[in-house]
């Protein structure tokens, strides 16, 4: 009897796995809103150099509080090739000669012209504060704005490798609480930041918090209810997390000032983290940690909450310890990150997935965190964008399980990667077309997000499965965080960004087809099993074609002898 049957024993799907979930699913409604928070906080309104008329000798009024503002604008601002206001430039002296009203504004490029000297004004419109307006984050500093959101994604990363290591010393539960409390803490501090420097520090932690809680919430889920039902239940919370990004167009739409939206989002968690402490720890990691008997005492409560206590009662720290000998024997003999690159098989395994998983996640925001780059409303765009998502995932289902794991993570990719570049050559003009296909590209980045976890979780054997996933995850974290930095090369090169991110994408499909198929296939166990699989694979294929020689032979044959 494995630990899977003293689940099944305890109650399977009852009552206790049942608010389990739930509760451990609603955060899912809201991580996307850190994730994507970007896109509302950090937003670009319209904006000029704020110009101020010196009046006495010694008050000065800014030229926006004047009547005919854009009468006035013309004598101190030029006009870029759009004809609107230059950003980033004013005329060195007064044009007030411009100020002729039965004359057009002309050709202004004659006239000298320098950098803004007193600020900017913007338009709140749209947007009534962002850290753009807060800081002055445009002109020759807008490129804090691409490198707060690296500075948050480097926490993910950092968020990654420190608490799942630290989950698997201390404990789901424990470091899911510390998680949940951190990004309620460090979401309320963000939210009232004094500087920049500080909002990045904040972010940072809020990054590292995001990930203990996905990685400890998952960890929690899957050990806590069967093995038949953790593909339906895994595939749920990915429909949860882009329903959260539908939430998150609605709550930026409402709250257009960025504080109060980073504070909307960030104390939810403070009610997350009052109920996490109702949740019992994982019971296989308690054995696995020498702590069976209270790990029996979770069960025994699991099982009365399910209405199973007479089987619990026959539960015994004996009978615990046994049934998951096995596994402590597969911890115990855990492998190394080197021994992911030893073997030709594992080595092949190891770099397409790593590309993959890099390729993927720096594509997906580098389309997911512009959203101002289309030209359309901004919440609208979300809102197409976080509804993509269900249906591209629901497809992503389907073909996992009849068609294969390879075709439905390649195909999306190159799907994906050839519509971004596609978009590249839309003029602006047709910003209804260019949302579409972005949208339809987001959503097979989405589709191939999905399989990435299912896939690799296959591709790697049981001894270096969790070595390997981190190292996949890691390189997804530094995807996300290059992202935004490319998008910098879009000042000099306007279509490089998408160029890259495109081309990115298309190469990680095409690589993802020299990895093995594991439709149907039994989990491998061991490293010397994936490279005797693969052997006796390619041995096919070669017999296969061997086959096929004289069988064409006798068919031509007897083609001749029919003449």
């Amino acid at each position: 009897m494995s630990f899977g049957d003293i689940l099944e024993d305890v109650g399977s799907m009852g009552k206790f796995q049942i608010f389990h979930i739930l509760l451990l699913s609603f955060p899912s409604l809201i991580l996307p809103s850190h994730n994507l928070l970007q896109n509302f906080v950090a937003a670009v309104p319209n904006h000029h150099c704020r110009i101020r008329l010196e009046m006495n000798g010694s008050r000065y009024v800014n030229v926006t509080d004047k009547p005919q503002t854009e009468e006035l604008l013309q004598v101190f601002i030029p006009l870029d090739q759009n004809q609107q206001p230059e950003q980033c430039r004013m005329y060195s002296s007064p044009r007030w000669h411009l100020l002729d009203l039965n004359k057009t504004w002309g050709n202004t490029t004659e006239y000298e012209t320098q950098m803004c000297t007193d600020g900017w004004t913007y338009d709140d419109s749209k947007f009534k504060a962002t850290i753009v307006t807060e800081w002055d984050l445009v002109c020759d500093w807008k490129s804090l704005k691409r490198i707060s959101q690296s500075i948050y994604m480097a926490g993910l990363m950092t968020g990654a490798i420190v608490l799942g290591r630290l989950s698997d010393k201390y404990g789901r539960r424990t470091l899911l609480l510390w998680s949940h409390f951190q990004l309620a803490v460090s979401g309320t501090c963000g939210a009232f930041s004094s500087s920049y420097s500080l909002f990045c520090f904040w972010r940072f932690l809020c990054g590292v918090a995001v990930s203990g809680i996905l990685l400890n919430a998952f960890s929690l889920k899957v050990e806590w209810i069967p093995t038949r039902f953790r593909t339906s239940i895994s595939m749920s919370g990915t429909c949860l997390y882009s329903l959260g990004q539908l939430f998150l167009a609605g709550v930026a739409y409402g709250i257009q000032d960025w504080r109060w939206l980073q504070f909307t989002v960030s104390v939810p968690f403070y009610i997350f983290f009052s109920y996490s402490w109702w949740f019992p720890e994982s019971a296989r990691w308690l054995i696995l940690n020498d702590k069976a008997d209270v790990a029996l005492k979770q069960l025994r409560r699991v099982a009365k909450m399910n209405g199973k206590e007479a089987e619990g009662e026959k539960l015994t720290t004996t009978i615990l310890k046994s049934n998951v000998k096995n596994e402590q024997l597969v911890t115990e003999n855990k492998h190394g990150v080197l021994d992911l690159f030893r073997t030709p098989v594992m080595r092949k395994i190891a770099c397409c997935t790593m590309f993959v998983w890099f390729s993927t996640s720096f594509a997906y925001y580098g389309l997911a965190m512009d959203l101002q780059g289309f030209g359309v409303d901004i919440y609208l765009i979300q809102l197409i964008f976080g509804a993509v998502d269900i249906p591209a995932k629901l497809l992503a289902l389907l073909s996992l399980s009849l068609i294969g794991r390879r075709f439905t993570q390649g195909t999306p990719l190159i799907l994906a990667g050839s519509i971004i570049l596609a978009n590249i050559f839309i003029p602006k003009e047709l910003k209804a077309l260019r949302t579409s296909f972005a949208a339809i590209a987001k959503g097979c980045l989405s589709a191939a997000f999905g399989c990435c976890y299912l896939y690799s979780g296959e591709l790697y054997p049981t001894v270096v499965r969790q070595t390997g996933m981190g190292l996949v995850s890691t390189m997804a974290r530094v995807g996300a965080m290059i992202a935004p930095l490319i998008r910098m090369s879009g000042d000099y090169v306007p279509f490089l960004p998408m160029t890259i991110y495109g081309g990115m994408a298309i190469i990680a499909g095409v690589t993802a087809y020299f990895l093995l198929e594991t439709l149907n296939a039994p989990l491998p166990e061991t490293i010397e099993e994936i490279e005797n699989r693969a052997i006796k694979g390619a041995a096919k294929d070669k017999e296969s074609k061997r086959n096929e020689i004289p069988l064409q032979e006798t068919h031509i044959s007897l083609m001749k002898h029919s003449v």
